[in-house]
């Protein structure tokens, strides 16, 4: 048998999406399910011209793909990935290659590559962004593992890819867990950019009673701007879709919002590896105040702010808006950067930043138009500790610095919370800083723990009694 490219393991939407994406690029494809109403219909999905064999046996899927065998498994992330890898293994050869497709946790996949490593077995992790759609025709790929075994992936995943400028998105990131590392870092960034949206959003709603239909054709307009990206546009289209009943669905939607927890992971991470991500820190915790609905609806009837009216310059507002919008969703790239460059360090991946950038272009959920002036900036400067420290970068920051300003001026004064949009200034204003107030955090610690501070003016450490 042996005669197909490539296995999937996992025929739910992203599974069955991404096979027939590889069979639409004339490449041979099995499917493995132990559902048989999903085998039967991606059997009924599959046009006459694509070559897809799908079935329930793990023996049978196994002994169809050509070697070394390249499979990849789609199932929920934990201990499902193990079951799966068990069932695998007593029909692999060694140099066969499992690709765990899934947002697993990096230190799972890092793992699942020693163990696997061991038995001859190459182990990759890689993030799949894009969605449903993004699966079926074009998604961002972020394959780690090891460098020698992709080669056997890359024509499939550069054919699958997104294109941008006729370039794929996807190239190697580096080893062991690196792929899953750059995704969970993709995700935090999203979290942050989401939460932005959604408190400029209610700025307009709540703080300049601007009307759902003036709010929809702002944010479509601004997806032909310098605001142009995947999340800017397609915030103007759920903001435009009706409900049954003719008004618009969004202001029917529950503000409890759920997460998977890739969010929370960015940050317990990034506090390990004393790297700062406040914007993605208050969107992960504003998630969480969501649902706390039922203190929130108390809490509005006691804790009550009478903000002052104003009259509103519409237009003027709505162009600062845009400018704190844009100057906080840069600060979120920058923080989800920042992160990547100290964990490369730290966990060895030798992270290339621009490679990052360019596959980030396109098919994925945080796609973006600055994205390819990040991707310059790297390509310029490959040891950029921070994205802020890149002149093109840094000047459209100091251009937006009035508009981010009033803009978290006013909303305090409204009382409307906008944590995500503070916290971005409150990142730029500390990492502008030479000097920080952290020196009397230094001098509190050793009043009342003795632990020690450092001197400006001589090295070593020093130790107080303040009380004497």
């Amino acid at each position: 048998m042996n005669t197909f490219d490539f296995g999937i393991v996992g025929l739910g939407v992203m599974g069955r999406n991404l096979l027939l994406n590889m069979a639409d690029q004339h490449h041979a494809v099995a499917g493995l399910d132990l559902d048989a109403d999903k085998v039967h219909s991606l059997t009924q999905e599959a046009d006459s011209e694509h070559r897809i064999k799908a079935t329930t046996e793990v023996k049978e899927f196994v002994e169809l793909i050509k070697q070394p065998r390249a499979i990849m498994i789609l199932v929920p992330a934990g201990k499902a990935v193990d079951a799966v890898i068990g069932n695998l293994l007593p029909h692999l050869d060694k140099g066969d290659i499992i690709i765990d497709g899934g947002n697993t946790y990096f230190t799972d996949t890092d793992r699942r590559f020693n163990e696997l490593s061991v038995k001859g077995i190459h182990f990759f992790g890689m993030g799949i962004s894009g969605g449903e759609k993004g699966a079926r025709f074009g998604p961002s790929l972020m394959p780690g593992g090891n460098k020698e075994a992709y080669e056997r992936l890359r024509p499939i995943f550069e054919s699958i890819a997104a294109k941008v400028n006729g370039e794929p998105c996807v190239e190697y990131l580096g080893n062991g867990s690196a792929g899953n590392y750059v995704k969970m870092a993709h995700n935090g960034i999203e979290y942050g950019i989401m939460q932005l949206i959604s408190e400029v959003y209610d700025i307009m709603k709540r703080g300049y009673k601007m009307d759902d239909s003036t709010i929809q054709k702002v944010f479509e307009e601004w997806n032909h701007t310098e605001l142009e990206s995947y999340l800017i546009e397609i915030t103007g289209q759920i903001l435009k879709k009706k409900d049954t009943d003719g008004q618009n669905l969004i202001n029917m939607i529950s503000d409890w919002a759920k997460s998977k927890g890739t969010g929370k992971w960015t940050s317990q991470n990034a506090m390990d590896l004393e790297v700062p991500l406040p914007t993605v820190d208050a969107a992960v915790a504003m998630r969480d105040m969501s649902k706390s609905k039922p203190e929130r609806i108390q809490a509005a009837s006691k804790l009550i702010w009478n903000s002052e009216q104003t009259n509103t310059d519409v237009p003027k507002a709505i162009e600062e808006l845009k400018g704190a919008l844009h100057f906080s969703i840069l600060i979120t790239y920058a923080q989800g950067l920042a992160l990547l460059t100290k964990a490369s360090t730290e966990y060895k991946y030798e992270l290339n930043l621009e490679t990052i950038a360019k596959i980030w272009r396109g098919g994925c959920i945080i796609r973006s138009v600055v994205l390819e002036d990040f991707r310059q900036a790297y390509a310029k400067n490959r040891d950029l500790k921070n994205i802020l420290l890149d002149d093109t970068i840094a000047s459209t920051l100091i251009e937006n610095q009035s508009n981010i300003r009033n803009t978290v001026q006013f909303s305090v004064q409204k009382g409307i919370p906008i944590a995500g949009l503070m916290n971005s200034l409150a990142y730029f204003d500390a990492y502008r800083s030479e000097k920080l107030p952290t020196n009397l955090i230094q001098a509190l610690r050793d009043y009342f723990g003795a632990h020690t501070y450092e001197r400006t003016d001589t090295n070593g450490t020093f130790h107080t009694e303040w009380n004497d």
